[in-house]
């Protein structure tokens, strides 16, 4: 689940497309790229807790001291507030030089044209830091708009705890079916007598999109949606059969729970379900409200382990405003954050595995907990990552809301999943079109 760190769409996102709409066509930004003379001022803006904060302005404190004719103005807010501020400032034409941005907006911000193509900023921003897969996840129509910051995998946490005191022994996670896992699942809710639950189910589209490339297809293609309606018609099927029968996601009523609840009012945060569905970087927050260490991260079971469907997501990007009057610094201020090793050993993990793979292996070295955890899935799993898969289309951020508005349709026999498939698609390809 990633209730938690689930980007709010804002009620202004209209009223950010409209001012995105003045801003020219994809490609923004003319200045040269060259340092300037004397003193520089840059505007820096991203959301995140008051932790982010902290370490977000000692490395900026640490880039100061060594490029001394470079300031920075820092803004930031929380998650909700964030997306409808970076629209007020494009509307007013005062964007900030750089700005953190996220996958499902990256496509509807470039194709308007309000962020620099970083594509030939040269040793102001080095890019062959990262794996060339991630990176691609921050290019819209073949150009650079967004640099990652941090990746993440889609992944199974394990409470081993619950399976120690049940028991249970976990198949061979490495070539395990989901009827491997929905047995295991069984297992669980029989031997406890219903005082655990196995799961809930995925309800978000990066486990959508990795749900369609375990059956040889992509979430989207060429900016139009692709998954076949047979193929999302099962995934949605999941959501009635773990919640009948054998009920290893509890009943309908406990999966709307879950899916709408907050994190922390989840079954897995609160110690009452033995497997969940989390991003690679959350394993460390689980751990901290569980109270244990003793969780670990396997891949999602596939009925085909001759695809490579796993794929690195950015948890975050920095982008560079169309607007600014100094790509160059903005570029070796980006740069700094992502690639100077000092400043990894300041951000560390709080934004995700980093980028760059020599700081995550520097930091994996002397990781404890859920960070060493996260970083040494990674490096495990790095030969099964596939190619990026496609960034989120302009107008299918809407999709976060859907998956689990379908979920509960199917979940309550409101809908057959084939009906539900036909109905998401329909309407996702609708805003997509609608956007464009």
């Amino acid at each position: 689940m990633n209730r938690n760190w689930r980007i709010a769409v804002p009620a202004a996102i209209a009223a950010a497309t409209m001012a995105l709409a003045g801003c020219g066509s994809a490609g923004g930004g003319t200045a040269d790229v060259k340092p300037a003379d004397g003193d520089v001022t840059l505007t820096l803006n991203w959301w995140g807790s008051n932790n982010r904060v902290k370490l977000t302005t000692d490395a900026i404190a640490a880039f100061e001291k060594l490029h001394p004719n470079i300031h920075i103005e820092p803004t930031y807010s929380d998650n909700s507030g964030y997306w409808d501020k970076l629209a007020t400032s494009i509307a007013g034409k005062e964007m900030p030089d750089v700005v953190q941005m996220d996958e499902a907006y990256l496509a509807s911000y470039a194709s308007q044209g309000t962020l620099y193509d970083m594509s030939n900023l040269g040793d102001y921003l080095k890019t062959d830091t990262m794996d060339s897969a991630l990176l691609d996840t921050g290019k819209y129509e073949g150009k650079l708009y967004a640099a990652p910051i941090a990746s993440t995998v889609y992944v199974m946490v394990v409470n081993n705890d619950i399976l120690n005191k049940l028991g249970i022994t976990l198949p061979d996670t490495d070539k395990w079916s989901w009827d491997d896992f929905e047995q295991i699942c069984k297992e669980v809710v029989e031997k406890s007598n219903g005082e655990y639950t196995g799961i809930s189910p995925m309800s978000n589209p990066m486990s959508l999109s990795m749900w369609a490339r375990q059956y040889g297809e992509e979430l989207y293609t060429n900016g139009k949606v692709s998954i076949k309606p047979e193929t999302l018609a099962k995934y949605l099927q999941l959501a009635y059969d773990w919640t009948h029968g054998d009920e290893i996601a509890g009943t309908p009523d406990n999966m709307s729970e879950q899916i709408s609840g907050t994190w922390e009012q989840s079954d897995m945060a609160k110690g009452k379900q033995a497997f969940g569905f989390a991003y690679t970087n959350q394993v460390s927050s689980y751990m901290k409200t569980l109270g244990t260490e003793n969780l670990s991260l396997v891949a999602m079971p596939s009925d085909n382990q001759n695809v490579n469907w796993m794929y690195l997501k950015p948890c975050q990007y920095w982008s560079i405003s169309a607007t600014t009057e100094h790509p160059a610094e903005a570029a070796e201020l980006i740069d700094f954050l992502i690639n100077n090793e000092d400043a990894g050993k300041i951000l560390g993990t709080e934004r995700g595995i980093p980028a760059n793979n020599t700081i995550r292996e520097t930091l994996t070295e002397s990781a404890t907990g859920g960070d060493k955890v996260a970083m040494e899935f990674h490096k495990n799993e790095a030969s099964r990552m596939g190619a990026a898969a496609e960034i989120t289309p302009n107008g299918a951020s809407t999709l976060q809301k859907m998956v689990p508005r379908y979920q509960q349709e199917v979940a309550f026999g409101r809908m057959t999943a084939i009906d539900a498939a036909n109905a998401l698609i329909t309407e996702l390809q609708g805003n997509i079109d609608s956007a464009d």
